[in-house]
């Protein structure tokens, strides 16, 4: 199965994340197919870029957001 969920950057108690399409039995940072966005909770407010248009494809084609990247994708 297919999700998009969140990739964690960024140093420690300094996160950033990747927005990525992954299969769900790869590990939280391992191999992705393809990353869409990025959300970076430290600023203020908080920075989240989507590609829409690969957002709409990926869910067109079965991907499921998880929790998380489904409340980003209601504040983007």
């Amino acid at each position: 199965m297919v999700k998009i969920r969140l990739q964690r950057f960024g140093k420690k108690k300094a996160p950033f994340y990747h927005i990525v399409v992954a299969d769900s039995r790869s590990p939280r940072d391992g191999k992705i197919i393809e990353q869409i966005g990025t959300f970076d909770p430290m600023t203020d407010p908080s920075t989240i870029k989507l590609d829409k248009e690969k957002l709409e494809k990926w869910i067109k084609n079965g991907a499921k957001p998880t929790d998380s990247v489904k409340s980003l994708i209601e504040r983007a």
